[in-house]
């Protein structure tokens, strides 16, 4: 049992000779080998010993004969060293090791060497193994104090041995509790004088009779028998101390005298016996009757104090086991201890625990001189029958009292650990939320308690016989001690915290103090930093140092040095905003490079207090940002930082300075006015009459500035820099205020007496902090919530609110790339921060997976992100398109767009202040956002359910409440209380194994989903969760999850959405939004906010109805005037003729004619619609121009058909106008509701269409298939069986047959004066603006004939021509033209390049302005269309009227021979019958014959190709040509890849 440092077996000399040389190697010579073979566990004895060998020499040989061969088996390698590898310097410093020969010793025998000990022998040879040291010691521990009768933590001297026998009798007694409920005393005496102690317990008495095995009395064979135990069997779960068996015989075995006393009421008996000498000799049973039936078991012993080294029980030992007794009372329930027949006061363990802590506080009471102490608080909880727990804050250093079934673990042990990891754990998430110190770790936390334990354990098992700390691991504790969430929480209010954030923030200062600079004349390794020559120096106090709001302000600076020069000035320049140190952790302030560069540069020293800057670098420092909102942060951020870490130096007088430069400058000829801020710039405008003369340049930013400016700002120093005031009372308050969480709830008050108009003046001689603070931070607080906050009227925060009028701006009718339009944005809508924060609010716009909006704005065309990620998957913006929305424009009506208040901005109109929608855009899609002081959360609601909350409204009813919603969600959302909501996914059960989840809560995405489904499997497979699989798509979910039957079983009976956290909570609490009034306004609920919307979109109404009568009125009367001006002139009551345009506008004046203004006064008056103005004279008086209206009518408005034309006219504006004033807005309201509905109905089956159909519309069904390359098609042109003309797989090209093509779009029948029978019409393919190669079917060949025919109707919605001037729609139908018209060629598929059916004529570039129109002359038999007239007609520039799409080219290598496809033969009726092609198709390039000519029009987005056909008989077209058709036709393309000729010239 005993340790091999302990046994030291004589092995010097095992055969009693001399002569045994020959069993020692020769080369070896180390010579205590021999001595230390048994024991050879450290390499370094070996070494110190051959050191110490090569000084005696003379020796060597003697103990080589010590060396046996047989001990280097057992030896380590490592020690096997050669001595002539040993350095061997007489001279060595090293001082050899004491015991390197063995002392001379006594021959002996081999027998004599080996001996054999009885047990009893061993314990008393070697008592360390049993009950550790008879040595006395010096230790720190708890022992209690008689004298003052409480607890005390000091040094005390002991024999561990001594206290170990002593200790092994009361925990017997103990254990004597666990075997018999109904003990209820335990008594120990402890006699000084007579040396002896007494413990007593009135607990079950051994039973008094002969073992049947051993022929002993038991209880004779238990306390003089080692080795014997009850606890043996270990399928037995045992909650007693006792465990090998020796227990208490140790005590028997090293007293001197050991009785014990029992009483058996079973056998009506008592026992008593005693031993003698060590247990050598045991006394005579004395076995007696028992009348009285008592159960009790008292064992006296007197140690063997020479034993242990002692001559009489000390005071230290005696205050130890007094503290043992006491912890007898603590731990065993219900029992009345007694101590020296004195009952002592503990009762339980919370009292025991009391008594340590009071214990604690009365130390430190009398330590610190008599001051009061607080008294810790004690958090006790008995969480098990066998669990007792108290948590008591401890002073810088672990610590804890624990018991394991009654024995005192001193060093505690797994119990004790289980107990302080739940703990640390709970309190390290509270700590991590506060703590802006050093990094706290979970051993820091335990530092700061005192944690008390007494369990009762199943078999434990310790480090060894001295049981100081227990080892079984805590799974196998047969309890699970699991604090309560009551007790975490009371453990949270007690301090710790705190304390534990004072370490951290103790440790973090001696952390940054490394950091600290030092004033020194020359910085390295900040290559940015541009340093005074004088920084560091005796002249550093004259030096400023300028910060700058990025490298563009340091250019702009460092072009300003250039007059006052390098010696007293630094530039250093910022990476975009400094950190808020009040709020951040001390990892980020550590890592932040910015806070220890201007340390550096500045030379400050953490916690030192600054009473001038004579230690520091720089004498000054000089914030030089942008005069906009993110400028006062970053000043505000420096404020904060320097007020933060070194508040004395805002103490110094002029040691913080602002530079500020003009926001506005204005000129006039040489005149030159400098605005420091907007308001006060608007100030300017309202008191200055000839402001518009002025012209106005805004420096958004210091970058805007020149160098000349720099140098005009450096040259009048003292008008740009304005010193900040010396810190004063109640300024460190305001900061705070800005800058701290903590401050959340006053800095919302703070904001809300903000009034509109507050800006700082700095005509000032110096800046106090208040107010900048409360007049210039503060503006940027409200703009940061101005740009996260939504307005209450459209749901839309600035930056989408610019999107949005962006793209009302542009008439956006067509797809454009996100990148342009972010581009066209920034451009037009005033946007200041950055591209990437458009493109994502773009993107968010677009998004309609579930979970994002409910009616998105924006078409996203591209990959704009899924549910998998939560839309982080979006493709970059120079990838994806969008376009409106249907439904956009039924929910932001274009009738409300002129009533609208619009913005202004570097003196342009930009986006309103808010739109007005149909219904309250903040309900349809939620918002999230969080400003400053404030936050939002608005959930989506059902558009159908809102529309009739609104109809309710106007019925005058009471709203019904509304439960969010989202579009596409499948799983359930259920009010669980005032404000909230739960939502929960869908799973279900498929067999005893596997369950199926189709739905997951909103916002949680489908990758976050699976890494919790990873964390169930476990990292090595050992999980719940078996295995998963994957079917979802972009748009559902669908995981099929493999789980173990009774882990299945389990996740039901826990209920299968919880288990598998199918749930997420959400409030709406926070449903805060900017009001009409531009006020931040918290709403109770979605119905609130409607009955908010409701009247503010009512009178809308009626101003849009006020509008749209005023501008029927206004149309009205402008007809009705031109009708009488025309009558007069045709009655000869006014002459024009050969008369001055200022006397014919006298007289139009005198005869009641009203004058309407041209657009540029009308915008003066009021006026929003875009009229493309033409050009007027410049000398020409407005006056004059304001009656072109009459005078500016084409000449054949004289006729009688003009006339008649007009006074019709002027009745439907009557009529219409009088229908208008007999709607009220609520009906008008109603229309517009229907549209809505109608829309949204149309964009739910669109949506749930694209779920289930490819691009071409066709219904896909899903299944589980297998790559697939081209090799796998078939046939000729690789077409695949089975598969129609349209299949994506057609990429070979292939000559389309006729019929089908004919069969494809059936030509309709034309009224237009035949001449001979209708042809069948060329198909026409639709395009889809797809960027594919789309070719035009094939026509068939069709046999000309030489009558006029007129041009088929096209297949396409979108027609050739399109008529944009009203005044055209007044002139007469015209003939229809004999030109073939060019059409819109769409296409939905790849199909196969086509021939162009036609005959060998040329094909005509037009020469046109437009984009939008082209003919073709078709064998010059047609008569050419009539000219348009540029009075009458007015042009549509608008790049959506493009009526023809090309295809692109394919690379010429890639192309078949083009054949002759002019023939004239015509095929059999029954099989094709004859069809003229409109677009009888497209060719490459490049071309094997020149048969046929393609015409390019040359187009600013596309070009546009035709081909000459035989015209067919056609009703009027809906625009006429522009221009005569030329000879010369230029084919030309951008994208020709191999540079390819594509001009052809062509002869008649």
């Amino acid at each position: 049992m005993s340790s091999s440092s302990e046994e030291n077996f004589d092995i010097d000399n095992v055969s009693g000779s001399d002569e045994s040389d020959d069993y020692a190697p020769a080369p070896k010579k180390t010579v205590s080998y021999a001595k230390s073979a048994p024991k050879a566990v450290k390499p370094a004895k070996p070494k110190a010993t051959t050191k110490a060998t090569a000084k005696e020499p003379t020796k060597a040989k003697a103990t080589k004969k010590k060396v046996l061969k047989d001990i280097d088996e057992n030896a380590d390698e490592s020690m096997m060293m050669d001595v002539d590898n040993a350095p061997n310097d007489s001279d060595s410093d090293t001082a050899p090791v004491r015991n390197v020969k063995a002392p001379p010793k006594n021959d002996k025998t081999a027998s004599e060497t080996y001996q054999k000990l009885t047990q009893l022998e061993h314990i008393l040879k070697r008592p360390d193994s049993y009950i550790g040291s008879v040595e006395r010691i010096t230790q720190v521990m708890w022992a209690y104090d008689s004298d003052t009768k409480r607890m005390v933590h000091r040094e005390v001297k002991y024999v561990p041995g001594f206290f170990k026998i002593v200790d092994e009798i009361l925990v017997n007694a103990a254990d004597n509790k666990i075997n018999d409920p109904n003990m209820d005393s335990l008594k120990v005496h402890i006699d000084v004088d007579e040396g002896t102690i007494s413990v007593f317990n009135n607990g079950k008495g051994i039973p008094i009779e002969t073992h049947s095995t051993e022929k002993i009395p038991i209880p004779e064979m238990i306390f003089g028998h080692l080795l014997t135990s009850s606890n043996y069997d270990d399928d037995e779960k045992k909650l007693t101390g006792g465990r090998n068996g020796y227990g208490a015989k140790l005590a028997n075995i090293y007293s001197t005298e050991f009785t014990v006393e029992t009483a058996d009421k079973k056998t009506e008996q008592k026992y008593k016996q005693t031993w003698t000498d060590n247990m050598m000799k045991a006394g005579k049973a004395k076995i007696t009757k028992n009348s009285k039936k008592e159960e009790f078991t008292r064992v006296t012993f007197k140690p063997d104090l020479k034993r242990f080294g002692m001559d009489s029980i000390d005071e230290d030992t005696v205050a130890l086991l007094k503290r043992r007794v006491y912890d007898m009372a603590g731990t065993v329930k219900n029992v009345k201890v007694f101590l020296n027949d004195e009952r002592l006061k503990i009762k339980n363990f919370k009292q025991y625990v009391e008594m340590y802590v009071n214990s604690a506080t009365a130390e430190a009471a009398d330590s610190s001189g008599g001051a009061a102490q607080t008294k810790p608080t004690v958090v006790y909880e008995q969480i098990h029958d066998r669990w007792e727990v108290a948590f008591a804050i401890s002073e810088g250093s672990f610590q804890q009292v624990s018991f394991a079934n009654s024995i005192a673990t001193s060093k505690g042990g797994t119990h004790v650990n289980y107990i302080a990891d739940q703990i640390a754990k709970n309190l390290i998430t509270g700590i991590t939320k506060k703590n802006k110190g050093a990094t706290v770790k979970p051993t820091q936390v335990k530092n700061h308690m005192w944690i008390f334990v007494n369990a009762l354990i199943e078999n434990p098992t310790f480090d060894s016989q001295t049981k100081e700390t227990l080892t079984l691991p805590s799974a196998k504790f047969g309890t699970k001690p699991q604090l309560t969430e009551d007790f975490l929480k009371k453990v949270a209010k007690t301090g710790i915290v705190d304390n534990v954030l004072n370490w951290a923030k103790f440790k973090a200062d001696q952390q940054i103090k490394k950091t600290d600079g030092t004033k020194r004349n020359r910085l390295l390794g900040m290559t940015k930093l541009s340093d005074a020559n004088n920084a560091g120096t005796r002249n550093a106090s004259n030096c400023t140092l300028i910060l700058t709001e990025g490298d563009s302000a340091k250019a702009l600076a460092i072009g300003g040095l250039g007059v006052v020069g390098r010696d007293n000035f630094g530039v250093f320049p910022l990476r975009g905003k400094l950190l808020n140190v009040r709020e951040a952790k001390h990892e980020t302030i550590m890592k932040n490079e910015e806070i220890q560069n201007v340390k550096k540069i500045l030379g400050l020293q953490h916690n030192k207090v600054y009473s001038d800057t004579s230690s520091l670098r720089y004498g000054r420092l000089m914030i030089m940002t942008d005069q906009d909102h993110d400028g006062s942060h970053i000043k505000g951020l420096l404020i904060n930082f320097l007020d933060h870490f070194f508040p004395s130096l805002l103490k110094i007088p002029e040691f913080l300075v602002e530079f500020v430069t003009p926001i506005v400058r204005v000129t006039k000829g040489k005149q030159r006015i400098d605005f420091f801020t907007i308001p006060e710039f608007e100030q300017w405008q309202e008191e200055t009459h000839d402001s518009h003369k002025w012209d106005a340049k805004y420096y958004k930013g210091l970058g805007t500035s020149k160098d000349s400016d720099a140098r005009d700002y450096f040259s009048n120093m003292q008008k740009h820099m304005i010193p900040f005031a010396t810190l004063e009372d109640g300024d460190k308050e305001l900061i705070e205020l800005a800058f701290s969480k903590k401050k959340a709830d006053e800095r919302k008050e703070w904001l809300r007496q903000f009034k509109p108009g507050t800006y700082l003046d700095h005509n000032m001689d110096e800046i106090p902090y208040s107010d900048f603070i409360n007049k210039e931070l503060i503006l940027f607080s409200m703009a940061d919530n101005i740009r996260s906050i939504p307005s209450v009227a459209d749901g839309l925060k600035p930056g989408q609110r610019k999107v949005i009028w962006g793209c009302f701006k542009r008439k956006l009718k067509k797809e454009i790339k996100v990148a342009q339009l972010v581009g066209y944005i920034s451009e037009h809508a005033a946007y200041h921060h950055g591209e990437q924060s458009l493109t994502s609010t773009i993107v968010n716009l677009a998004q309609d997976f579930v979970g994002t909006n409910n009616t998105n704005l924006l078409l996203p065309n591209g990959q704009y992100g899924t549910r998998d990620a939560g839309g982080k998957d979006h493709a970059s913006a120079r990838y994806i398109f969008t376009e409106f929305a249907p439904i956009t424009r039924s929910i932001f009506h274009i009738h409300d767009d002129p009533i609208l208040n619009y913005l202004t901005e570097d003196n342009s109109s930009i986006e309103p202040d808010y739109y007005v929608p149909v219904v309250p855009m903040v309900l349809l899609n939620g918002t999230e956002g969080i400003g400053t002081g404030w936050s939002t959360n608005v959930p989506a609601y059902n558009p159908v359910d809102i529309v009739a909350n609104i109809r309710r409204l106007m019925k005058g009813e009471e709203q019904v409440e509304m439960m969010p919603w989202w579009r596409g969600f499948k799983g359930s959302i259920k009010k669980t209380g005032d404000h909230k909501y739960e939502v929960t996914g869908l799973i279900r059960k498929v067999n005893n194994t596997t369950v199926e989840i189709t739905e997951l809560p909103i916002h949680k995405w489908t990758q976050q989903y699976k890494a919790e489904l990873e964390a169930m499997c476990g990292e090595k497979g050992d999980g719940v969760v078996k295995d998963y699989k994957e079917h979802h798509d972009t748009v559902n979910v669908h995981f099929v999850v493999s789980m173990a039957e009774k882990d299945l079983e389990k996740a039901e009976a826990q209920g299968l959405i919880e288990y598998f956290k199918l749930t997420a909570k959400f409030s709406t609490s926070n449903m805060i939004c900017f009001d009409f009034d531009g006020k931040i306004k918290k709403y109770n609920s979605a119905e609130e906010i409607i009955e908010e919307f409701y009247p503010v979109r009512l009178a809308y109404y009626q101003k849009r109805k006020d509008y749209q009568a005023g501008q029927l009125e206004l149309e009205y009367e402008k007809l009705t005037n031109q009708a009488r001006f025309v009558q007069m002139i045709v009655k000869k009551e006014l002459v024009i003729s050969n008369r001055k345009k200022a006397d014919i506008v006298a007289e139009l004046r005198k005869k009641d004619f009203r004058p309407f203004p041209k657009v540029r006064k009308a915008k003066a008056a009021g006026e929003t619609e875009e009229v493309v103005e033409e050009e007027e004279d410049a000398n020409e008086p407005s006056a004059q121009a304001d009656f072109d209206y009459l005078l500016g009518m084409a000449i054949w408005s004289l006729t009688q058909e003009k006339i008649e034309k007009l006074l019709e006219q002027g009745r439907a504006k009557k009529a219409e106008l009088m229908e208008l004033l007999e709607r009220t807005p609520v009906e008008i309201w109603q229309q517009d509701l229907d549209n809505f509905l109608a829309e949204w109905e149309r964009a739910c089956e669109e949506w749930n269409d694209k779920l289930i159909k490819d691009s071409k519309g066709k219904v896909v069904k899903r299944k589980q298939a297998t790559l697939k390359t081209r090799k796998s098609l078939t046939g000729a042109g690789k077409r695949r069986k089975g598969e129609d003309d349209d299949s994506e797989d057609d990429f070979k090209p292939t000559k389309a047959k006729a019929k089908a093509a004919t069969k494809a779009i059936a030509p309709k029948p034309i009224e237009a004066k035949p001449s001979r029978p209708k042809p069948a019409a060329a198909p026409i393919d639709i395009d889809d603006d797809d960027d594919d190669d789309d070719y035009v079917k094939p026509a068939p060949p069709v046999k000309k004939s030489k009558a006029d025919a007129g041009p088929s109707k096209p297949a396409a919605k979108r027609t050739a021509l399109k008529m944009e001037s009203d005044s055209e729609k007044d002139e007469p139908p015209k003939p229809p033209a004999k030109k073939k018209t060019g059409k819109r060629v769409d296409s939905d598929s790849d199909s196969g390049p086509s021939n162009i059916a036609s005959k060998k004529k040329p094909v005509k570039k037009v020469e046109s302005d437009s984009d939008d129109a082209f003919v073709a002359k078709a064998k010059g038999k047609a008569k050419a269309a009539p000219k348009r007239k540029s009075d009458e007609f007015e042009q549509d520039d608008s790049d959506d009227d493009l009526y023809t799409k090309p295809a692109k080219k394919r690379k010429p290598a890639e192309q078949p021979e083009l054949t002759n496809f002019f023939k004239k033969d015509v095929a059999p009726k029954e099989k094709k019958p004859p069809s003229p092609s409109k677009v009888g198709g497209m060719k490459p390039r490049v071309m094997s014959q020149k048969k046929a000519v393609v015409k390019k029009v040359e187009s600013d987005e596309e070009d546009s190709f035709m081909a000459d056909s035989p015209p067919v008989k056609a009703t009027a077209p809906k625009r006429a040509a522009r221009a005569a058709p030329k000879k010369y036709v230029e084919v030309g393309s951008d994208d020709n890849e191999n540079n390819a000729d594509d001009t052809f010239e062509i002869s008649d």
